[in-house]
């Protein structure tokens, strides 16, 4: 049965000569209107233990004085109420706050659209075409400044004190500073623990990218309760393994292959591009680590004359390239690249495409906050092939991985 019966509904219709949609949207403001008056009536009745007209009925030495006018926003546009008053200022309605202007979803809605990345003019043009709603953006400004609160608690949220895996990448944006259109890094923290569930731990702004603020990032984590982290996937950026000692000395550093390849193509021409692609694979795809040694000098063989620059790059770095190799298929295809992070990243550039420039460090971390928490949301389940991967770790890692 509905609301209201179609009866009603009916002899509304008729009374009102409703006849085009403008007509229904006019007509469901001032119920709406008429409705949030009643309401606000009801609980000053509530308040005080009387109704209005019927004194007999009153304990209390407080009673109405009167209302104060206001108007508020809902999704029929601007409703003029008067609020109602005691005497005593005790009276606090529960429908319509004080200091509140919304009475809608306005506010949750601004904050959706801003998490799809839509701009503030489009935000302001959706909001006006559906509801006919004239927003600011400082109102704009004003809605989503209050995730501020949320960032800081969450980005200071306590962490486990054990992850078994963690992924650590940056992705850049332009930011205005100072007058001037800078390029900032957001250091990004992907945790997988010991359950086999993965995080969001933190985003972290900061100009460029450098081993010395990863320092912080990592000190950071620590503060925050994590006291292991078995294996850290990485890119190739100078220093990054030394920052992780630094902090994490018992840690395991995996570099991601798939970055290392693409360092190395960026010394090869064009008309060797595929040869060099497809003589790297039976490195880093080989059953072994000697395996894989033996692959690398059949390629410094073929291709070293020409191309010194990979041979050398691959041998400096391959302590940390070779660290999958200790582990099972399941293991190694979880680690051997930082792919996980960076589909992550995939996913919030899809939000953040519409903004070639940010204003400020705020907005483009209130920005990233949201597409992040939408990205959370879906993450419900355990890595895949879980169980044999923490058999695994507890192989290695006897002393440091305990299963509850």
């Amino acid at each position: 049965m509905g609301l209201i019966p179609k009866d009603q509904l009916r002899q509304l219709i008729k009374e009102h000569n409703l006849q085009t949609m403008g007509d229904v949207q006019k007509a469901l403001k001032d119920i709406f209107a008429e409705t949030l008056q009643e309401m606000l009536e009801a609980e000053l009745d509530t308040e005080l233990g009387y109704a209005k007209h019927d004194s007999k009925q009153k304990q209390t030495k407080n009673s109405r004085n009167g209302y104060s006018k206001k108007t508020v926003t809902s999704e029929y546009g601007e409703l003029d109420l008067t609020i109602p008053r005691d005497r005593l200022g005790e009276f606090e309605p529960a429908i319509v706050k004080k200091h509140q202007r919304h009475v809608t979803g306005i506010e949750d809605q601004i904050v959706s659209m801003y998490a799809k990345g839509m701009s503030t003019r489009d935000i302001q043009d959706h909001l006006h075409n559906l509801y006919g709603l004239e927003v600011s953006p400082t109102l704009i400004s004003n809605v989503t400044a209050k995730l501020l609160p949320l960032i800081k608690e969450w980005q200071n949220r306590p962490l486990q004190s054990v992850y078994s895996v963690v992924f650590m990448d940056a992705i850049h944006f332009k930011v205005k500073q100072d007058g001037q259109i800078i390029s900032k890094a957001a250091y990004m923290v992907i945790g997988i623990d010991l359950e086999g569930y993965k995080d969001v731990l933190g985003i972290w702004i900061g100009e460029n990218e450098s081993a010395k603020f990863w320092l912080h990032v990592l000190t950071d984590l620590k503060n925050r309760g994590v006291q292991d982290i078995l294996i850290i996937c990485v890119d190739n950026l100078k220093g990054f393994s030394e920052a992780i000692a630094a902090s994490y000395p018992q840690t395991e550093v995996q570099k991601c292959i798939i970055h290392q390849i693409r360092n190395s193509i960026k010394y090869v021409s064009y008309k060797d591009l595929k040869k060099i692609t497809t003589a790297l694979r039976p490195i880093y795809t080989a059953p072994t680590e000697e395996a894989a040694l033996l692959e690398l000098d059949q390629f410094e063989e073929t291709w070293g004359k020409q191309y010194p620059l990979i041979v050398r790059s691959w041998r400096s770095n391959w302590d940390e390239l070779a660290t999958f190799f200790k582990y099972s298929p399941e293991l190694r295809k979880l680690i051997y690249t930082t792919n996980m992070i960076e589909s992550y990243h995939r996913q919030l550039r899809k939000v953040t495409k519409g903004k070639s420039i940010f204003p400020t460090d705020e907005s483009l971390l209130k920005m990233l906050y949201l597409a992040t928490m939408d990205v959370i949301r879906k993450w419900t389940g355990r890595v895949q092939n879980w169980g044999q991967i923490l058999l695994q770790l507890t192989v290695h890692f006897p002393e440091r991985v305990q299963i509850r």
